[in-house]
C-alpha cells in the first residue's frame, strides 16, 4: 500500500481547451435576453464581468434607476386583493434562476411581469410584437414567480419609444424555449469558450461592448489565419484556383470611434493639492484653486513630483475606474493607483500558460520585432534629409531575418543590431536652427543613453518612453492582462514587460516620431533644459510643451493596415493589445503587429 502511494504520479497532460468553470448559483433572467440577442455578449458580460456603457446603455440604466428607488413588497399568492410592486426581486431553486421584475401586477395568486424596454417593439403583420430574447426574458420572470406560488399566464413588455404593452402568452411552447436557451447559456459558460462574433449582424454597431469584441475585426483576423493555413498546405500556391495572397475577405466597418471623448489630466506643478467636491477635481497651489477638471471628462490623472491627492480625491477616482500615474518630477514612471478593475481572472491565466509556452513566445516575439523594425525604417523614409538606401535596406533584411529567428537570443541580437543602425541615423531627422548653438543643450544625438540621459535628445527620447509605457500599462489593466509577464521582455523585478512588448513596434512610431516633432517644430527649444550634475532634464515650460505634443501625436488619426478605418493613436493601443488577448486565449492563431507604410 505504501508503495502504491510512493509511485510516480502521472504528469500533466496540457490540453488546448480551457478548464471548466464553476457557475454562480443563479443565472439572472436579463443574463438570458443577453444570450439570445447574442452569445458572445452573453459570455462578456457574465462570464467575463465586462461591461461597457454607451448612450443607449446609459439612457436605459437612468430610467431603470427610476423604476429601481421606488420598490414594493410583493403580497403572497394566498392573498385576495390586487397588487401592483414595482422592482420586485426573486429566485427559482429549481431553474437556477433570479429576476428583478420591474412591476408585477396581479390579484390574489394570478400575478403578470411587466418588463420595461427603452426601444420600440417588432413589427410584424399582426402588429407590435416582443423581439425574441425579450420574450425569453419575460419568460423566465413568469417560471420564477410560478417557482414562488403565483400563477402567470402572460407577461408584458412596454416598449418607452412607442409607448406600448405588448402582450406575451407564456404557453409551452415559449417555456420549452426558455428552458433551453437556459441549458444553452449555462453549457457555454461552464465551457469557458467564447463563441465567435456575428457575422455581418446588424445587432453589433448599437452594442456598447462592440469596441470590446472587435467583431468584423476578430472574423477578419480568423479569416486570414485560417487562409494562411490553408496555402501553407498547398503544393502548387500559384494555381488559378488560389485566391490572391493575402486574401482580405471583407472590409470591417468601423464600429469602434475614432477617437475617445475623455482625455488624460496632467498635473505637474510643484506643490500642488488634487482635491474633489462632488464629481469635480480641484487642484489648488496652497489655497488657491488653479483649475477644476470634471471626473467625467477625463480618462486618467497623472501627477509629476511633489503633488498630493486628498483622500476624497484617491476614493473618487478609484471608484470611478480613473487611473493614477505617478511620474517623478524628471519624468520618471513610478506606478499607477487603480480601483478593483476587472474582476475576470481567466485571461490572467491563459496569460501565464501562454508564457511557459516557449513557442508561443517566440511567435509574438517575432511578430513584435519584426514591426518595431520595419516601423524604425518607415520613420527614417519619412523624416530623414537624405535617407540611407543602404541603412534601408539593411533594416528590411533584418525585419525579414526577425520573422523567420529560431530562438529569443537570436531575435535580440537581431533587434540589437537593427537598433543600432537606426539610432546612427537618428540624428538625420533632426532639423537644427541656428538658435540652437549652446553646447550644453546641443540636439547632436549620437547614441541612446539613459539613466540618467545625458543630453537633450535622449532626456526627451526617455520621457516619451516612460509616457508611452505608461498608457500601454493601463492599457493592460483595461484588457485584464498581468502587465509584468510579458513574452518577448523577460520578467524583472518591477519591469511592466507585457507593456514594453506591446511598445515595441510603437516605439518609433509615437514616442520616437513624439520627438523629432516637437524639436523640428520648435515646440521645445534648448532654453527648455536644465542639467542637474551628469543629468539633462526638461524645465517646466518644456514638460508642459512636450506633453502637448504628446497628446497631439496620440490624438492623431493613423489608417489602420489590416482593416482600412482610422483611428487615433491611443485607441490602436488599445486595439492591438485585444488582438493580442485573443491569440492568448486561442481565438486567433497568430498575432500581426501594427504597421505604417
Amino acid at each position: 500500500m505504501a508503495e502504491n502511494l510512493k509511485s510516480p504520479l502521472p504528469d500533466p497532460q496540457p490540453s488546448d481547451r480551457p478548464p471548466a468553470r464553476q457557475l454562480p448559483e443563479y443565472l439572472p433572467a436579463r443574463m438570458l435576453n443577453e444570450f439570445v440577442y447574442c452569445p458572445r455578449l452573453f459570455f462578456y458580460e457574465w462570464v467575463d464581468a465586462l461591461f461597457a456603457h454607451n448612450a443607449d446603455t446609459v439612457e436605459g440604466a437612468l430610467r431603470h434607476e427610476k423604476i429601481e428607488g421606488k420598490e414594493d413588497a410583493l403580497p403572497s399568492p394566498d392573498g385576495e386583493e390586487r397588487f401592483h410592486s414595482r422592482s420586485v426581486t426573486l429566485s427559482s431553486e429549481r431553474f437556477g434562476l433570479i429576476a428583478k421584475i420591474d412591476l408585477v401586477e396581479g390579484e390574489g395568486e394570478k400575478a403578470t411581469p411587466v418588463d420595461y424596454k427603452k426601444g420600440r417593439p417588432a413589427e410584424t403583420p399582426e402588429g407590435p410584437a416582443a423581439w425574441p430574447a425579450d420574450r425569453v426574458q419575460i419568460c423566465a420572470q413568469a417560471l420564477v414567480l410560478r417557482d414562488n406560488g403565483y400563477r402567470c399566464d402572460e407577461g408584458i413588455v412596454y416598449y418607452d419609444a412607442t409607448r406600448q404593452r405588448v402582450r406575451v402568452p407564456i404557453d409551452e411552447a415559449l417555456v420549452t424555449e426558455t428552458l433551453e436557451a437556459l441549458e444553452a447559456a449555462k453549457a457555454l459558460a461552464a465551457s469557458g469558450e467564447i463563441p465567435p462574433p456575428l457575422v455581418d449582424s446588424p445587432k453589433c454597431p448599437r452594442c456598447s461592448l462592440v469596441s470590446i469584441c472587435l467583431p468584423d475585426e476578430t472574423n477578419l483576423c480568423a479569416a486570414t489565419d485560417a487562409l494562411v493555413a490553408g496555402r501553407q498546405l498547398e503544393l502548387f500556391p500559384d494555381s488559378p484556383e488560389s485566391p490572391p495572397f493575402p486574401y482580405l475577405p471583407a472590409e470591417p466597418r468601423r464600429l469602434v470611434p475614432a477617437r475617445d471623448d475623455l482625455r488624460p489630466l496632467y498635473v505637474t506643478g510643484h506643490g500642488l493639492t488634487i482635491g474633489k467636491t462632488g464629481e469635480v477635481l480641484r487642484i489648488k497651489d496652497r489655497e488657491k484653486v488653479v483649475q477644476e477638471v470634471r471626473m467625467n471628462e477625463i480618462s486618467q490623472v497623472n501627477v509629476f513630483g511633489n503633488v498630493q491627492l486628498t483622500a476624497s480625491a484617491l476614493q473618487g477616482l478609484c471608484w470611478a475606474e480613473k487611473p493614477i500615474a505617478h511620474f517623478s518630477y524628471g519624468g520618471w514612471f513610478y506606478g499607477l493607483t487603480t480601483g478593483l478593475g476587472l474582476k475576470n481572472v481567466f485571461l490572467r491565466r491563459a496569460q501565464f500558460a501562454r508564457a511557459s509556452d516557449r513557442e508561443f513566445r517566440l511567435g509574438v516575439s517575432r511578430s513584435l520585432v519584426a514591426s518595431k523594425i520595419r516601423n524604425q525604417r518607415t520613420l527614417l523614409m519619412r523624416n530623414h534629409v537624405e535617407p540611407p538606401a543602404l541603412v534601408l535596406r539593411q533594416l528590411k533584411h533584418y525585419a525579414e531575418l526577425a520573422e523567420s529567428a529560431e530562438s529569443t537570443e537570436e531575435l535580440l541580437g537581431i533587434e540589437g543590431v537593427a537598433a543600432r543602425l537606426y539610432f546612427q541615423h537618428f540624428s538625420g531627422m533632426i532639423k537644427r536652427e541656428p538658435e540652437d548653438t549652446d553646447p550644453a543643450f546641443s540636439f547632436e544625438f549620437e547614441k541612446r543613453n539613459r539613466r540618467p540621459p545625458v543630453d537633450p535628445v535622449n532626456a526627451l527620447l526617455s520621457f516619451a518612453y516612460a509616457l508611452l509605457t505608461k498608457d500601454l500599462t493601463i492599457v493592460c489593466h483595461t484588457i485584464g492582462f498581468d502587465p509584468f509577464l510579458g513574452f518577448f521582455h523577460e520578467p524583472r523585478f518591477g519591469r511592466p514587460a507585457l507593456a514594453l512588448d506591446l511598445m515595441e513596434g510603437f516605439r518609433p512610431l509615437v514616442a520616437d516620431s513624439v520627438v523629432i516633432t516637437a524639436l523640428n517644430t520648435r515646440m521645445v527649444t534648448s532654453e527648455d533644459f536644465v542639467r542637474v550634475g551628469p543629468a539633462v532634464a526638461l524645465k517646466a515650460r518644456g514638460r508642459k510643451a512636450f506633453l502637448r505634443a504628446y497628446e497631439q501625436r496620440m490624438d492623431t488619426l493613423v489608417t489602420h493596415p489590416a482593416f482600412g478605418y482610422r483611428v487615433n493613436y491611443r485607441r490602436v493601443l488599445e486595439i492591438q493589445a485585444r488582438l493580442l488577448a485573443r491569440v492568448v486565449t486561442g481565438e486567433l492563431s497568430r498575432y500581426a503587429g501594427f504597421e505604417t507604410r
